[in-house]
């Protein structure tokens, strides 16, 4: 069983290659093992090309020695006509007699069928093998399809005292007030570009005026979600530019755009919850919620979250919009030159 440990930690390090650019595909790596040795290696790049099985398959030098290999995959090999063919079909054409996966794929257009598939044809099949781990890897696949809505990722930064923005009577324009480095917003930007949306309230998009892009770091820039009850954000804001997708919340019937998507809740009830049922609709299998207070505590006190990033800077303000109230688990700490991040998971969801 070690070993197969081994070779599945070699997959799952090759699936992280491929986050931020997989969607709505999951990160998968795959191995093959011929005579205890790595003789071929892939990871899924993007949707629409080759899956980690074929890229590994191409990679092997000599494919008559395939017949007498094995392939460690970190995800059950697909069983369905997708924008590229069944995986599974593949490794019976090639002769594959052992399989070893990681984790089964809760995507019910596979879900046990690649597998079953593949023990049909007379393969050899191991499943499980550090199934954890390779869960972890796709927790926001996972949760897309199991719990029918995004993966959610609360994030702020906050001063030293535990304020996370001035008073706005203390500001004197429309722009970010930096509480930590440059070298951790840039950190920032990379956790963007590995997301699908990022979502901020009314306030934040008024007194800030936010890009809500990817400026700091190579990789697409999120979609961008914007709470806006009474459409008080002018055409003018940055969040409206069209450059990037847009989805405006609001209780107020809009005409949509090819870019700026309006889409009407209700305001009275739960709105974390309707939040992430239209992201959902729109296939997008993770949201960053990057502000302002208000709207963080909306998803705090709804338990409506996965994970929350705390960025903590050597500032202090002493006095002004205090951070969320949390009550989780602190999972993670990572200093960050002067800047501190912590992780929170959140063990009720």
């Amino acid at each position: 069983m070690k070993i197969h440990e081994k070779y599945m930690s070699r997959c799952i390090e090759l699936a992280k290659n491929g986050l931020g650019s997989t969607y709505p595909n999951p990160l998968v790596g795959a191995v093959i093992v011929y005579n205890n040795a790595i003789i071929g290696e892939g990871w899924h790049y993007k949707a629409g090309q080759p899956h980690a099985e074929v890229n590994a398959i191409n990679s092997v030098k000599d494919a008559s020695v395939l017949k007498e290999a094995t392939m460690y995959v970190s995800l059950e090999p697909c069983s369905h006509f997708g924008k590229t063919p069944p995986c599974a079909d593949l490794l019976i054409e090639k002769g594959f007699k052992k399989v070893v996966i990681g984790s089964t794929d809760p995507n019910p257009k596979v879900s046990g069928k690649g597998i079953k598939k593949l023990i049909e044809s007379g393969c050899d099949v191991v499943v499980g093998i550090l199934s954890n781990a390779c869960d972890k890897l796709n927790k926001r696949f996972f949760t897309f399809h199991t719990k029918k809505r995004p993966y959610i990722i609360l994030k702020w930064a906050q001063t030293l005292d535990g304020f996370i923005a001035p008073r706005p009577e203390h500001r004197s324009k429309k722009e970010p007030v930096w509480i930590t480095t440059q070298e951790t917003r840039q950190w920032v930007h990379k956790t963007r570009s590995e997301e699908q949306a990022i979502l901020v309230g009314t306030k934040t998009v008024l007194e800030d005026n936010p890009s809500l892009t990817t400026r700091d770091w190579h990789g697409a820039s999120p979609v961008r979600v914007i709470i806006d009850r009474e459409l008080k954000v002018p055409e003018s804001a940055s969040v409206l530019d069209g450059k990037v997708k847009t989805i405006v919340i609001t209780e107020i019937e809009k005409k949509s755009t090819d870019s700026i998507i309006y889409e009407v809740i209700d305001f009275s009830m739960k709105t974390s919850q309707q939040i992430c049922a239209i992201l959902h609709k729109y296939n997008l299998q993770s949201v960053i919620v990057e502000g302002g207070a208000n709207t963080l505590q909306y998803f705090i006190n709804d338990n409506f979250w996965d994970e929350a990033h705390v960025y903590i800077g050597s500032t202090t303000f002493g006095d002004g919009i205090l951070a969320p109230k949390l009550k989780g688990f602190e999972n993670k700490v990572i200093q960050m030159n002067n800047d501190v991040l912590k992780i929170y998971k959140n063990k009720a969801q």
